[in-house]
């Protein structure tokens, strides 16, 4: 998308005027998540599968969703590579706004990839941290208590899951708390110019 210069946003705005189709299930970002989504799609495939059909399109998807979360890491690892850092600030734990449920959730598969490349994570949410204790993660990683506390020092911000909250924070603190004004929207809650404005480097999902 980025690389025709399009913006997933607004062309998902175009998308969703068919009303057929609408606007609300639209949003670009790093994967799907939850306790039955990704659960029914495996099931799905597997029943395909039994009967010996090759569900080209449902398997599609699937890799499609894995290889958003792995790309996000990636462009994580390019930005520490650069500045030497080791700190990523997470904001978002659960799989979607609203809900304390990680399971299957992005958040968790990004945390557990950078983990393994050694770098260190401060991670927030709103009502998810104690489900997310329960995880099985390395020792490098800190729970933190406010949105502000999890940019401290960071050395990129990677916001994964919409929270509402968010977008009330003071975003010049952020940058003045972090040791680099690197943001990495996984949701495309935050506007690209706004953010460029305040000395940001800002990359969204399919957005310049």
């Amino acid at each position: 998308m980025r690389e025709s210069g399009g913006d997933v946003k607004k062309i998902a705005v175009g998308i969703g005027l068919d009303r057929r189709i609408g606007p609300k299930f639209l949003n670009a970002g790093i994967g799907y998540g939850g306790s039955c989504f990704p659960k029914d799609i495996d099931g799905l495939i597997k029943i395909a599968d039994h009967k010996k059909y090759n569900f080209r399109l449902l398997k599609a998807v699937s890799i499609v969703n894995k290889n958003q979360q792995k790309n996000f890491v990636r462009k994580i690892k390019k930005i520490l590579k650069k500045v030497k850092g080791k700190t990523v600030g997470i904001w978002g734990l659960a799989f979607k706004p609203n809900t304390d449920d990680i399971r299957k959730s992005p958040a968790i598969e990004i945390i557990r990839q950078l983990q393994k490349a050694g770098y260190k994570i401060q991670a927030y949410d709103p009502v998810a941290i104690e489900n997310a204790k329960r995880e099985s993660f390395s020792k490098n990683i800190k729970f933190c208590k406010s949105a502000l506390e999890a940019t401290k020092n960071a050395d990129v911000l990677a916001l994964v899951t919409e929270w509402p909250e968010f977008l009330k924070i003071n975003i010049k603190k952020v940058k003045n708390l972090m040791s680099h004004p690197y943001f990495l929207d996984g949701r495309n809650q935050f506007e690209p110019g706004e953010l460029k404005k305040l000395g940001f480097y800002y990359e969204g999902i399919g957005r310049e």
